[in-house]
């Protein structure tokens, strides 16, 4: 029997290193997938329904049939949904010790250190990079985009912390989401869509700080010392009576009768009844998130419903 030669190359076959090669893949792949899933947790893709508000102006002025345009809605509506993800990204960035403290905001990829500064950061750029490549061929997209990500800066920093402000600044950023699916389109907009949206947006938002206060007054944002539960009310109370006054003279308008015929007075009643009902889901402690809290009622749904079916009776 010959032996090998002393300088040939021996070639592990051990059982042990195999089998720890074979387990190290999948576990590097779960790890890569895990960290993708918490990029995008910090990203919130649900408050992606927000930005609904750019086809608004699409929709009321019942041009979905021009391609081109339709593009051009599509377009503003994902250069929104990036740069909404970099401003949720940084706020979180610039209040992960605060909510690293929180009971609830703990959880949050940032505060629990799950995901780096460093790494969140990167992030936001470059969703801030994708946003304004997106809105580059736009010129007014991209000064709403831009005017909307300072706002919410001033917000992160400042805004937050001053009563009433702080709602309107949020309301802001709906009424610009209005302006890029209409103005920068090439849409003319009612002046009737724009208040409702506007009036509508600080319904939400005064909505949001009733929910708030319903936590703890350790583990409440400063600026609910401000907002006494009784002043939220009668807040809520006028912008619901302004979203519905602008709400329902826009739906009986000549303009309306015009385009959509008389299908969109219909829808006035329908729009009622889902207030009602979200005040009443917020004085039981939700719509502190408003996204997620919407998704969640399948009373508030089956309005939305019934409104998309009413509008589209218009047009057959």
């Amino acid at each position: 029997m010959t032996e090998p030669a002393a300088d040939e190359p021996k070639t592990s076959t051990s059982p042990v290193a195999s089998g720890s090669l074979a387990a190290a893949v999948p576990k590097a792949r779960a790890s890569i997938a895990q960290r993708a899933l918490l990029l995008l947790r910090l990203m919130r893709p649900h408050q992606w329904l927000k930005n609904i508000f750019v086809f608004a102006g699409l929709l009321f002025a019942g041009q979905w049939s021009d391609p081109a345009l339709v593009a051009k809605v599509l377009t503003a509506f994902a250069a929104f949904c990036a740069v909404s993800s970099a401003v949720y990204v940084l706020n979180d960035w610039i209040d992960r010790v605060h909510d690293a403290q929180h009971p609830s905001k703990m959880h949050r990829p940032l505060a629990s250190g799950a995901v780096s500064p460093a790494a969140a950061l990167a992030l936001a750029l470059a969703l801030l990079l994708l946003g304004v490549a997106l809105a580059w061929p736009m010129r007014w997209l991209l000064v709403f985009l831009l005017v909307y990500g300072l706002v919410n800066l001033a917000y992160s920093l400042h805004l937050k912390r001053v009563a009433v402000v702080d709602v309107s600044a949020i309301a802001s950023g709906f009424l610009l989401r209005l302006l890029a699916g209409t103005v920068a389109v090439g849409i003319a907009p009612s002046r009737w869509m724009l208040l409702t949206g506007l009036f509508g947006a600080l319904f939400l938002g005064f909505c949001k700080r009733r929910a708030e206060g319903f936590h703890p007054a350790a583990n409440q944002r400063a600026v609910m010392a401000d907002y006494p539960p009784a002043l939220l009310d009668v807040f809520i109370a006028v912008s619901m009576a302004a979203t519905l006054s602008t709400y329902a003279l826009f739906a009986t308008s000549d303009t309306a009768l015009a385009q959509h015929g008389e299908s969109l007075a219909y829808t006035v009643p329908v729009v009622v009844f889902a207030m009602l009902r979200y005040t009443w889901q917020v004085h039981r402690g939700l719509g502190e998130d408003v996204a997620r809290d919407l998704l969640r009622d399948p009373w508030v749904l089956g309005s939305v419903v019934l409104w998309v079916v009413l509008f589209l009776s218009g047009h057959q």
